[in-house]
């Protein structure tokens, strides 16, 4: 779908190692996804019955989950987790530059890269 997306689509030059390259990456998501379902499901496992949300919250829940990481997951992943340290566990930057073995500049740097893909997702390509 990003390659339909494309204003300008050139002819791979190997075409058989590019189509590797999508199926990798295709089954790379899929996986992934896979594992965030079942750490989803293995948390609500933990709630009690009573308090569980009802069948369609959950799977709305999940397609909210899916989102946010297709969403972090255009980020590095030290970007990534800077973000989900900073947003998720609400560690502040030194902190995080100790944890990530970088400088605190750049973990700004990784929270403003996370911050702006929550815009652009929000509002679209700022201009």
């Amino acid at each position: 779908m990003r390659l339909l997306g494309r204003d300008e689509l050139k002819a791979p030059r190997e075409p058989r190692a590019f189509l590797v390259a999508i199926a990798k990456g295709l089954l790379f998501d899929y996986f992934r996804r896979a594992a965030l379902e079942q750490a989803y499901l293995t948390e609500l496992m933990l709630v009690p019955e009573g308090e569980q949300p009802s069948v369609e919250e959950q799977q709305l829940i999940l397609e909210d989950l899916k989102a946010i990481d297709r969403l972090l997951g255009k980020l590095s992943s030290k970007a990534r987790a800077a973000f989900l340290y900073n947003r998720l566990d609400g560690l502040g930057h030194a902190e995080i530059a100790q944890r990530l073995g970088v400088s605190v500049p750049r973990v700004r740097q990784y929270l403003a890269q996370g911050i702006r893909q929550c815009y652009i997702a929000l509002y679209g390509e700022p201009v």
